[in-house]
């Protein structure tokens, strides 16, 4: 029988842990391509979680924000302005990432497991008026959700500034 230190059991664990997160990034969900490494970090989902809950509440949940992420990206797939935008685009997974960035950013306790903003958008060729587009989808579903008015602008409120990070001309 082996005798572990206590440092030696510490250093196993953090291995064990760091391994887990690993192949947590290396495991394709059902659907999603498969991505280069990065880095994981909620500090990706470019702005600090809200603390007031009425406003998680407002968007009916993780449930809401999956059916409001869901429908964002359907409607900027059939808008004619952006469609071009998202043709090579995995779809399920930025369905995902977008429902979990919307969940981290309202408080909801989620955790953001996309790439950062800039990284996301890399050579896409975003501009300010494709960026006003998505933002017009994303109200007309947050709409269709029933999200009132003032939980709709707290959400704005956190996505504007990310606006520098995605916009390239």
């Amino acid at each position: 029988m082996r005798h572990f230190t206590q440092s030696a059991a510490l250093a196993a664990v953090i291995a064990l842990g760091l391994a887990g997160s690993a192949l947590a990034q290396d495991a394709v969900p059902p659907g999603e391509q498969p991505v280069d490494p990065y880095v994981q970090s909620n500090a990706n989902a470019g702005a600090k979680p809200m603390d007031d809950t009425r406003v998680f509440e407002a968007f009916r949940g993780k449930d809401g924000l999956v059916r409001i992420a869901a429908d964002t990206v359907d409607r900027s797939m059939a808008d004619p302005r952006i469609k071009e935008i998202f043709a090579t685009t995995d779809v399920p997974r930025l369905k995902r990432t977008l429902a979990e960035q919307f969940c981290y950013v309202l408080g909801g306790g989620c955790a953001y497991s996309g790439r950062d903003m800039a990284a996301v958008h890399k050579d896409m060729g975003v501009t300010n008026r494709d960026m006003n587009a998505l933002i017009e989808n994303l109200q007309l579903a947050m709409d269709k959700e029933g999200v009132p008015f003032f939980a709709q602008n707290k959400l704005l409120a956190k996505l504007a500034p990310m606006q520098r990070s995605v916009v390239e001309r």
